[in-house]
């Protein structure tokens, strides 16, 4: 009998750490860290606009093409002046330094003279499609474009204006 009661005595004690161990296993508390890191706003500013300069048309259409190395080229019937000046315009990037971020150009932009207009198309940079900022987080771009004009191109100043778009990879 004194068997018996040991015996069921081990039975109820292995029981109740059974059902204990069952007990602790449903649930488990853990800490864990939480963190953030604020950049430098990642910034654009336009220091030179885009001038295709002087240019005489003709009876036939041509274009005038500025690259972002600031050559300036024709074709078709058009002639560019050497009188007035033409250039690429010219960005700043700032921002996180060594960060990469994407460069966004116009697909089309008109520029109008009164009741008369052209399209400016064939945007292009340098860099070209992304950049990466300086350890200093700066970086230069370089902009182009192509100026579609029309034959017998009326006479006048063109102008219109565009956007480029930077942001973080």
């Amino acid at each position: 009998m004194k068997k018996l009661a040991v015996l069921f005595a081990s039975m109820f004690i292995f029981a109740i750490a059974v059902q204990n161990l069952n007990a602790q296993a449903t649930s488990a508390t853990d800490d864990a860290t939480a963190t953030a890191r604020i950049v430098t706003p990642i910034t654009l500013t336009n220091d030179q606009g885009l001038a295709f300069g002087n240019i005489a048309s003709s009876n036939s259409l041509g274009t005038v093409t500025i690259s972002p190395a600031n050559v300036r080229t024709s074709s078709g019937g058009v002639t560019p002046s050497a009188i007035g000046a033409f250039n690429n315009a010219i960005f700043q990037a700032g921002g996180e330094p060594n960060a990469t971020y994407t460069i966004t150009l116009p697909t089309s932009v008109t520029v109008i003279s009164g009741a008369n207009n052209m399209t400016v198309t064939g945007w292009t940079s340098n860099p070209s499609g992304t950049g990466t900022l300086s350890g200093s987080g700066a970086q230069t771009i370089n902009v182009g474009a192509t100026l579609n004009v029309a034959a017998n191109q009326a006479t006048g100043d063109y102008s219109g204006s565009f956007n480029v778009t930077i942001a973080y990879n």
